[in-house]
């Protein structure tokens, strides 16, 4: 093992190799996060045997290892994850490798208990859980160099080694330790150029009388009010996030080969880090997605975390680092809901589709202790082959034969969903309603139903929409004139929008702009309003998009004022139905729809393909769920399409997508045949033309 780490890094120090990914996906790869550490029995050949006999071509392993890896401090014990890796690589199984520092060893705790993180409004952390560090603690991060670099030396030039995960599903957690403050005010000054004036006027702290003269004045986040101050301190998590895994990537990419990436696992909730500056030092991003089975399978959430990540990386690919097996369960034995026959299959092939190159589940071995013990992986606590696994080994075999054709799989979509970090958290401090007070689920539902293929930008980020013709906007509440007049120019020279409430209300301070609103939207939406309303539930007169008895709007009513634009619907109402509540303008080239309520799902869906249509994104023919379309181009230059079928019972579909062949039973099928898709199934036509 040694021989390995001294032979790669005199290799950089003769040659000054600059490691950066070249790792090539020829084949989607298929497996699990594997923890022979956790095993209550010696077990590991017969795990790797039924790993072979099952299909599974790669693991992740070592995210969790600090404590077993470091027993005690200075004193390493590394035979044992030696014999894993080369086991491992034996039998063929490629392993990504994860810097083992989420979870600090007890006795790291016992001599340096300060590391552990401090919250807002005085709560502490304690030791007995995982991620309960401030990961800015300079002694935090010195030990946790110092394991990276361990770690690096001894397994970056194993040959079963493809690439490293850094950290495990990191997130602020609420840290609010000293240190942590004192950089965040420095993050302030730097950001208003020390001009205490400025900061003053901007973030509105006359209020109250809560102004500073000093920097020194400058008080924690503990008991502010302040929606300015709350939203700057958001961002600066995610700087803090970003920086935290930059600075693990870089210490990593002094050690891989050439042929190696960086990663990590994000997580779906996305308003918790920035994504796209925490990749900025990864090759390919990864992803942790935990999605409803059973009746409740949409794939949803799947096609969400795909469209989102794809934006993330530089190859417009990504890894999908865990999933579900089996039932999935925190500190409880809830949740036990594992997938009905063809669920776990239909899943994977879900993930293809959406653009991932990699699926693990979470995980191989059920745990048979600790807080995850009915989180159930492909194996259950009896350790041996069972319903999923049997479904994971023919999904496995199928790769093996059609994997190269599905891999790196290439979307060209013309619509995109602008996501917000600042207005989703600027919505949660002043709140209009008890819970989902930013709308991109539900958009996204909309658009996914209907088969209108997106991709989810973060606009805090993104601002050239050039690529697209549909833009479908969240209540873009916080941001800056100069992303609306992106906007304003983006429907100006053609672009069609879907704009709701709220939107254009605050700047990029989190302050209300002193005009009338929606600022600078006017003119792109044709209206203003200065009145607004929580209302329940509300009908809309006539039924104007023609969906019965969802033929409803709730929480919030803008009395929208037309200048321009044209009513699409009002209130059925005798007060709130004098002013309409949606409406839509053509703008130069474009059109802006804008809704200054929340509709139901129903008439949302309604409104969207409307706007889709007239953009021309999608054709009138197209299905609806539970029949979901997703397509692509492959490696080969060939034109993918998925027809999945969500549901319990059979479905014919009429073939207007394109003549080709079904790479999962090499059916061929001509424009205008009837498709039928199996319950939970789907069909892969690949179209050589």
């Amino acid at each position: 093992m040694k021989n390995f780490a001294l032979l790669g890094l005199l290799l950089c120090a003769l040659f000054g190799l600059e490691a950066s990914a070249q790792y090539k996906f020829d084949n989607v790869l298929y497996g699990a996060s594997f923890y022979n550490e956790y095993m209550p029995t010696e077990r590991l050949d017969e795990d790797i045997r039924l790993m072979k006999q099952a299909g599974v071509s790669s693991i992740r392993i070592g995210e969790s290892t600090w404590a077993v890896i470091e027993p005690q401090e200075g004193v390493y014990n590394f035979e044992w994850m030696d014999r894993v890796l080369d086991e491992l690589h034996k039998a063929g199984i490629k392993v990504i490798y994860g810097t083992p520092t989420y979870s600090v060893p007890a006795w790291l705790f016992h001599k340096h208990p300060e590391i552990l993180a401090k919250h807002v409004q005085g709560g502490q952390a304690y030791y007995g859980y995982r991620q309960n560090m401030d990961i800015t603690n300079p002694t935090y991060k010195y030990y946790c160099e110092r394991i990276i670099r361990k770690v690096c030396e001894r397994y970056a030039q194993h040959p079963a080694v493809i690439g490293f995960q850094v950290d495990n599903e990191v997130e602020a957690r609420g840290i609010n330790n000293h240190d942590h403050f004192v950089d965040f005010r420095n993050y302030v000054k730097k950001k208003f150029g020390g001009d205490i004036a400025k900061l003053n006027k901007e973030w509105g702290l006359n209020y109250w009388g809560m102004n500073i003269n000093t920097w020194e004045e400058f008080y924690t986040r503990d008991g502010v009010t302040s929606p300015s101050y709350k939203n700057e301190w958001e961002r600066y998590y995610r700087v803090m996030l970003a920086d935290f895994l930059n600075w693990q990537c870089d210490i990593v990419k002094e050690y891989i080969r050439s042929d190696q990436f960086v990663t990590h696992d994000f997580m779906t909730a996305f308003q918790n880090l920035d994504q796209i500056e925490s990749c900025k030092q990864m090759d390919y991003p990864g992803v942790n997605v935990y999605h409803a089975v059973q009746d409740y399978q949409d794939g949803q959430l799947i096609s969400y975390a795909g469209d989102f990540m794809r934006q993330v990386g530089k190859s417009g690919n990504y890894m999908v680092m865990e999933t579900n097996a089996q039932g999935i369960a925190f500190g409880d034995s809830r949740g036990q809901n594992p997938p009905y026959d063809g669920q776990l299959r239909q899943n994977l092939y879900s993930h293809l589709a959406s653009g991932a190159n990699l699926v693990y589940y979470w995980h191989w071995t059920t745990l048979h202790y600790g807080h995850e013990t009915y989180w159930k992986g492909i194996l259950g606590h009896d350790m041996t082959p069972n319903r999923v696994y049997n479904e994971f080994s023919v999904t496995a075999h199928e790769l093996e034969k059609i994997g190269p054709k599905l891999v790196n799989l290439k979307k060209n979509n013309k619509a995109a969903i602008l996501f917000s970090h600042d207005s989703y958290h600027a919505l949660e401090f002043i709140r209009y309603k008890d819970w989902n007070n930013y709308q991109v689920y539900d958009l996204h539902k909309a658009l996914f139903q209907q088969n209108i293929e997106v991709d989810i930008l973060s606009c805090d980020k993104v601002s050239d929409f050039s690529k697209y013709d549909m833009l479908v906007i969240p209540s873009l509440y916080v941001a800056t004139d100069e992303l609306l007049n992106k906007i304003d120019q983006f429907v100006r020279d053609g672009g069609h929008v879907v704009m709701m409430l709220k939107s254009g209300y605050m700047n990029e301070y989190s302050a209300v702009r002193p005009t009338l609103a929606p600022g600078p939207l006017r003119k792109a939406a044709g209206i203003h309003y200065q009145e607004f309303a929580n209302i329940g539930n509300l009908p809309l007169k006539g039924d104007p998009f023609g969906v019965g008895e969802d033929n409803n709007v709730f929480d919030w009513y803008e009395f929208l004022i037309p200048e321009t634009a044209t009513p699409l619907a009002y209130a059925d109402h005798p007060f709130f139905g004098k002013w309409p509540v949606i409406t839509e303008n053509n703008y130069g080239k474009g059109k802006l729809t804008y809704i200054g309520t929340n509709p139901s799902q129903k008439v949302l869906q309604k409104i969207i393909r409307k706007v889709a249509l007239e953009s021309k994104v999608i054709a009138e023919e197209k299905v609806t769920f539970p029949v979901i379309l997703r397509s692509g181009t492959n490696d080969q230059g060939h034109k993918l399409d998925y027809v999945f079928n969500y549901s319990d019972k059979d479905v014919t579909v009429k073939n207007n997508i394109a003549e080709g062949k079904d790479l999962l039973t090499d059916i061929k099928y001509n424009l205008g045949d009837e498709i039928h898709v199996q319950p939970w199934g789907v069909v892969i036509l690949e179209n050589k033309k």
